[in-house]
């Protein structure tokens, strides 16, 4: 059996390192010259336009009214904390080296871990705790 590698999660969350890894160099060339808030806005309205011509190209379109509150509700929130997180990511990038901003900012993956087992029920491996904590001890390395 051969493994669609377009179709595995495996693939694409590589891709999405990649690309978070750009964004962060990309990021701090672009926020140089103005203000953290503002290059986020722009991002934002950048990544909205992008995603629209996507979901229009694709016929991915879905009415609002036929998606459920929770649904709604849970997306709401997930905007707002991804909102919160580019500000403060563009803050800290303002401020620091890229290099120390994003290892910082992967420690998500961290409390991803731990989330994910306290409100997901989501069990972990010893090996997969030992992964975790090496994770976070590497960002903090990475800082010091």
């Amino acid at each position: 059996m051969q493994l669609n590698i377009i179709n595995s999660w495996q693939f694409w969350a590589l891709l999405a390192a990649v690309f978070a890894a750009l964004t962060a160099i990309f990021a701090k060339v672009g926020v140089a010259d103005i203000n953290s808030d503002f290059a986020t806005l722009l991002r934002t309205i950048i990544i909205l336009l992008t995603l629209s011509l996507i979901v229009w190209a694709t016929g991915q379109f879905q009415p609002v009214r036929n998606i459920s509150g929770k649904t709604l509700l849970f997306l709401t929130l997930s905007g707002l904390a991804t909102g919160a997180s580019w500000l403060c990511y563009f803050r800290a990038l303002k401020l620091g080296n890229a290099s120390q901003v994003a290892p910082i900012d992967k420690l998500s993956v961290v409390l991803v871990a731990i989330f994910g087992v306290l409100f997901l029920g989501e069990h972990l491996s010893p090996s997969n705790w030992a992964g975790i904590i090496l994770i976070g001890a590497g960002a903090l390395l990475v800082v010091l």
